[in-house]
């Protein structure tokens, strides 16, 4: 496996490949005095000759003439290159010719695509993994280099070349997987952070059409039962609720979260929440945000309205005398009412006396009109220059979120939160950030300004708020905004993106000290999305991953032949407390079984990103699993390595014929 970056999640990813997957690592990051790269301009040559120096370097190292801090085979098999820049050389240095996989998970989403498709003309069976945050692009991107590897491998046999090394890490064939899956640490990350914020939340993962949908649920009262929805997918640590708890991670022992526990776990649990499976189904993609509509009411003030109010109850009142005074017809008074209100009938003379008091009440009416349709006219005309320009927090507004920070992740955890209807105020300190237009669109009140400065948080009604995410790229930034709002708010519940683990630890245990009745967390991004990219790289099945605290819990679409764990047993047989758990079986696909009660139907290898015509996610517990059903299953990090890294591995260097 390769693995290139430019930031922590390059690192994570490394180190849950080599410790939970088993696989050797080459990890490719910028050396550590040019973190951030020169202008393009000019520096081509110049960065191709340090790349090929670097990587010399590096070779030379594994001969133990490493000099000191660079080590190109640390001990656990991951091997470390250094290289300014993605070039040809670099990429056939760090192994793209031979690899498995390659992972690209630099932040510029350029840098990415270009060393992909460097990447996929060395070696156009490469299974590749890339980080990009623009969706539409990844996608195009994605069909580009299938279709360029399908062209490239067009009358290659799938069981022949170096596939030793490569092995199926789905099953089936003997044939490579040179699928392109892109990803983005953002849209993993997001759902968590917002989960985060508001408790209850779902959590969902869609993709290829396959929607699953998971939701967090308190532990019930007393007399109370929980529902148990489809399926238990995780028991939350005792601590959740528990603003002096600490998160629940792998290393918080029995108190901490269990990941797909079986049903007498779950009945022992009392006082711990859920998160249950509540939807497995297939839907369609999903529909593009239409165009932002400005709301009628926003057009004119509350004052304005009221003012416009008051005139019309005038002219009804003027109307109704005059039907009392003239003995007009409704209809006739208010036309009359009306003429004498814009100026236009004729004097009242030789009429009653009160004809002609009604017609100076209706003249004096229409002088009062005329500044207020003035006012309705420029305030119309100032709402429509203005519709583009970002909303200041009403003045009433309270129980909302204060988000801090609105670039990447920012950007998508606001969406999430406006997806369920949770009010927001995003503050930012940047004019430019690219989350900016999409509060825009969403009429999401905005405050420009730095956090650090006086008054900042209080015109974003810190007082009043639910929870703050701090989520700028910061770390001293993000907790110096959670200390200030404790000074305002005691109890505020706070959730703080940190990117050092050892500083998170530190400010987690003083700020839970310093106060014991406010909530505190903290997140990490990589850690977050480190595993759904571990798992994209051992086979294009994985289908998402949702957070559960601080563990992940990863989804996946296998084919059942060749999994000894899963072929010739039943669902109920093949469940394994918290390892694996069968949720769901694909039904109608091409040359499988369409009926999970009944034989027929071809085997089939290779895997397959096209969404099924059915799913049939209430399988019975004596149903067995034959070689060529697809199922859909949730499992743990480690389970899902048990399932898929390692046998690829053992194949590999199996006896002949095997």
């Amino acid at each position: 496996m390769v693995v290139a970056g430019d930031d922590a999640l390059a690192h994570r990813l490394a180190a849950e490949l080599r410790g939970v997957y088993g696989e050797r690592v080459t990890l490719v990051v910028p050396p550590a005095q040019r973190r951030v790269r020169p202008p393009v301009v000019g520096r081509a040559r110049g960065s191709t000759l340090f790349d090929r120096v670097s990587a010399a370097v590096n070779r030379a190292a594994g001969n133990g003439d490493a000099p000191p801090g660079r080590t190109a085979e640390p001990p656990g098999g991951e091997r470390v290159l250094e290289a300014t820049e993605l070039t040809e050389a670099v990429l056939a240095e760090a192994g793209v010719e031979r690899a498995a996989a390659l992972a690209l998970v630099h932040d510029d989403d350029e840098a990415n695509i270009r060393a992909a498709l460097t990447a996929r003309r060395l070696n156009p069976r490469l299974r590749l993994v890339i980080r990009l945050y623009n969706r539409r692009l990844g996608q195009h991107i994605k069909e580009l280099l299938d279709q360029a590897s399908a062209l490239a491998t067009a009358g290659i046999d799938d069981g022949t070349g170096d596939g030793g090394d490569r092995g199926d890490s789905d099953g089936g064939g003997g044939g490579f997987d040179a699928s392109t899956t892109v990803l983005s640490d953002a849209d993993t990350a997001a759902p968590a952070l917002a989960a985060t914020a508001v408790a209850g939340t779902s959590k969902v993962v869609q993709t290829d059409g396959l929607m699953l949908r998971a939701v967090e649920r308190p532990p019930p009262g007393p007399g109370e039962v929980a529902d148990p929805g489809l399926c238990t997918l995780a028991l939350l640590s005792a601590t959740t609720n528990d603003p002096a708890g600490a998160d629940g991670s792998e290393s918080s022992g029995p108190q901490g979260p269990r990941l797909l526990p079986d049903e007498r776990a779950v009945a022992a649990a009392t006082g711990r929440g859920t998160v249950v499976l509540e939807t497995v189904s297939y839907t369609g993609p999903a529909a593009s945000g239409g165009r932002s509509v400005l709301p009628f009411a926003s057009l004119l003030s509350r004052r304005l309205r009221w003012s416009f109010a008051g005139l019309v109850g005038c002219v009804i009142g003027l109307a109704i005398a005059s039907m009392v005074v003239t003995g007009e017809t409704p209809l006739g008074a208010t036309y009359l009412t009306l003429l004498d209100l814009f100026a236009i009938n004729n004097p009242a003379i030789g009429q009653p006396a009160g004809r002609q008091v009604l017609q100076l009440f209706s003249g004096l009416v229409g002088l009062l009109l005329l500044p207020v349709l003035l006012a309705a006219v420029l305030e119309a005309l100032g709402t429509f220059r203005n519709g583009s320009a970002l909303r200041k927090p009403p003045r009433g507004l309270s129980g909302h979120v204060v988000l801090l920070g609105v670039g990447k992740i920012g950007t998508r955890v606001l969406a999430r939160l406006r997806e369920l209807n949770i009010p927001v105020v995003c503050v930012e300190a940047d004019p430019e950030a690219r989350g900016l237009a999409m509060a825009r669109r969403l009429r999401v009140p905005v405050v420009l300004g730095d956090v650090t400065q006086e008054g900042v948080l209080e015109a974003a009604k810190i007082h009043r708020a639910h929870a703050l995410l701090a989520l700028t790229s910061a770390d001293t930034t993000n907790l110096e905004a959670a200390l200030y709002a404790r000074t305002v708010r005691p109890d505020l519940r706070v959730v703080l993106r940190l990117y050092d683990d050892d500083f998170a630890t530190a400010v987690y245990r003083t700020l839970r000290a310093a106060h014991p009745q406010a909530l505190t967390r903290s997140r990490s991004v990589s850690h977050l999305a480190a595993p759904a990219f571990a798992g994209a790289m051992m086979g294009r099945q994985i289908l998402g991953a949702i957070p559960v605290e601080r563990r992940v819990l990863l989804f996946a679409a296998i084919e059942v032949g060749g999994h000894a764990q899963l072929e010739g047993r039943t669902v109920g047989e093949a469940f394994r407390a918290g390892a694996w758990r069968v949720l769901a079986l694909e039904t109608g696909a091409a040359g499988r079984r369409g009926d999970p009660a009944g034989g027929g139907g071809g085997g089939g290898g290779g895997v397959s990103q096209r969404a099924p015509s059915g799913l049939v996610w209430d399988l019975p517990s004596s149903y067995v699993l034959r070689a060529e059903d697809r199922v859909v299953l949730a499992a743990t990090r480690r389970g899902l390595a048990e399932l898929l890294g390692r046998r690829a591995r053992e194949r590999s260097v199996g006896p002949p014929g095997q």
